[in-house]
């Protein structure tokens, strides 16, 4: 059988940026990080500043399920 990891769980990190930027070479979608967070020490969702290359800027990226 495998060990548990404990608190530690992998999360996913959308942009909320929306991609309102008009931008040719670009092509429109989500983009996603993948991490991890401690469970105990991090209770509630997680949210970063990270760079969003679909807008080229860095935008607040929010934990989802």
């Amino acid at each position: 059988m495998g060990k548990s990891k404990g608190a530690r769980i992998i999360i996913t990190l959308e942009c909320t940026c929306k991609n309102l930027s008009n931008t040719k070479k670009r092509s429109n979608g989500i983009f996603r990080y993948t991490s991890s967070k401690n469970r105990r020490n991090t209770p509630n969702r997680l949210e970063l500043n990270k760079f969003c290359r679909l807008c080229n800027s860095h935008a607040l990226f929010k934990e989802i399920k």
